[in-house]
């Protein structure tokens, strides 16, 4: 008799009534794109195309190192080769979890290191179609979510999240994320912008898997209203390398270690 109650039960009940929720897929989401392994880094090829296709080019080197579990505290360092413009730029940002992040640029041609502004968040990062929260990530308590649906994306099982800001401190009203069932990386994601009109699609277009860990090293971000895009290409992706702490100060944004960087 409890076999074939079990049997009615399967047939009765639907089966996303046991599925994770919104908020566990995006901190399984985030675990996946923003913090796999103890550190990482990579040398990155961002390619900035206007609507005419004209280009032009970002080479960087990026670190970044995770203190505690996925979600805490994070520490990021960049610094640019090209184009001449950026050449010796160096980046860096101290992420927390439900507070604003700490972010510092070296300025070769001012020989100075500034604070960007805790509102800067959602600037372009370099010229890129990128903000700098892109590239660290938004704290996932910022935004009310739901699975809006699940579908298929390619060959990808996916739950489709949207996420709506608790605030009105960006420069999109809700943003769906199509995040892949079995590695939880992001594939897309489409910003709507106050008036729910589409303006800006990510996707991940590459994904490989390095040391265990899958991983995004090719990724685009489409700007539907200027036409504008940028494609990064990520190599010589490694992770647990044993980054340490003393890369991440004032000091090394002007002069990094050249066996970080290189």
């Amino acid at each position: 008799m409890l076999k074939y109650l079990f049997l009615l039960l399967a047939v009765l009940v639907p089966l996303n009534s046991f599925a994770v929720t919104p908020e566990e897929v995006m901190k399984n989401s985030q675990a996946a794109f923003l913090y796999p392994g103890k550190d990482f880094k990579a040398r990155v090829l961002m390619r900035l195309i206007s609507k005419s296709g004209s280009e032009r080019t970002r080479e960087l080197t990026m670190l970044r190192k995770n203190y505690g579990e996925p979600g805490g505290d994070q520490k990021y360092f960049m610094y640019f080769f090209q184009p001449a413009d950026v050449k010796d730029m160096a980046f860096m940002v101290y992420k927390y979890p439900v507070r604003d992040d700490d972010r510092w640029l070296f300025v070769p041609a001012l020989n100075m290191v500034r604070r960007i502004a805790a509102q800067d968040r959602r600037s372009s990062f370099v010229g890129s179609d990128f903000t700098y929260e892109d590239v660290s990530g938004r704290d996932i308590v910022d935004d009310t979510h739901e699975i809006a649906r699940e579908e298929k994306l390619g060959e990808a099982d996916c739950f489709v999240v949207k996420s709506t800001p608790k605030a009105a401190d960006t420069d999109y009203g809700h943003k769906l994320s199509w995040i892949d069932k079995k590695t939880f990386l992001p594939l897309k994601e489409e910003y709507f912008d106050r008036r729910e009109t589409l303006y800006r699609v990510f996707t991940a277009d590459e994904i490989k898997e390095i040391k265990g860990f899958p991983t995004v090293t090719k990724r685009t971000m489409k700007n539907l209203q200027s036409g504008h895009s940028t494609e990064t290409a990520f190599t010589k992706v490694d992770y647990n390398m044993g980054i340490e702490d003393s890369l991440f100060t004032e000091r090394y944004l002007k002069q990094p270690p050249r066996k970080w960087i290189d």
